[in-house]
């Protein structure tokens, strides 16, 4: 894109605006289907991201154009990008939410940062390779995510917390409602509820117990409707799950 009279140090005004524009709509492509699927970085972030990091390619490749000649003055244009690629981490970290053992926004820490590396292609001028990885990145994002829920739907497991009133039974009552459902459960751990809960020690006269289940469903729906029977119960105190948090009002 760089015109062949001038030096490999300079870029024309029309080649530089295409590439930031190019930049802006890259990382807003992707940008948008993490914005569509309610991500913590969508849109703009993306969008933000590529432009900066090709602008920063732009600068180390062009900025210092002027100083070539100097004899004392050696360009590396590839020390910038370095720095980008390494501090673009803290962006991600920021994406990256843990809800007990549940971790989410690997994903969009990841989107973030090839976000970047696309930014840095279009500005090295690499075009053929930015729309490359643009377009795969998009085919994982999208397809294979449909393909690979589609693949586990049998093999994911969803972990639930309940606090519950000790009382003759209570084990058999709550899965007596996981069955009802056709919910399996893999693993159950059952424990003394913590001095820093708030329910800690007894809710009126019963002790109060804390169960973490692993469950396998295929079917969202499923689960949704055994957390609401569940919650129903009059020994549930607390309960929280997935997209799922429910607080009784205890006296």
């Amino acid at each position: 894109m760089i015109d062949a009279a001038n030096s490999v140090w300079q870029i024309s005004h029309l080649d530089l605006i295409i590439r930031m524009v190019l930049a802006v709509i890259l990382g807003g492509l992707i940008g948008l289907e993490r914005e569509w699927n309610n991500h913590a970085a969508g849109f703009r972030t993306h969008i933000l991201v590529c432009l900066g990091s090709a602008t920063i390619m732009l600068l180390s490749e062009y900025g210092f154009s002027d100083f070539v000649n100097e004899a004392n003055v050696r360009i590396d244009p590839s020390r910038l990008a370095a720095q980008v690629v390494s501090g673009i981490g803290f962006l991600g970290a920021g994406a990256i939410l843990r809800n007990g053992n549940v971790i989410k926004g690997l994903t969009t820490a990841a989107s973030v940062w090839l976000v970047a590396a696309i930014g840095l292609s279009v500005g090295a001028g690499f075009i053929t390779g930015a729309l490359v990885c643009t377009f795969l990145v998009l085919i994982s994002l999208y397809v294979l995510n449909k393909f690979e829920k589609h693949i586990i739907r049998h093999r994911r497991t969803h972990e639930v917390e309940i606090t519950i009133n000790e009382h003759p039974g209570f084990l058999s009552s709550l899965s007596a409602r996981f069955g009802e459902q056709g919910i399996q459960v893999i693993h159950l751990k059952m424990m003394p509820e913590s001095a820093s809960s708030p329910f800690v020690g007894k809710v009126g006269e019963l002790p109060v117990m804390h169960l973490v289940f692993s469950l396998r469903c295929p079917k969202h729906e499923k689960l949704i409707a055994a957390y609401e029977q569940i919650c129903a119960l009059d020994i549930v105190v607390s309960m929280e799950a997935s997209n799922f948090v429910f607080h009784k009002q205890v006296a």
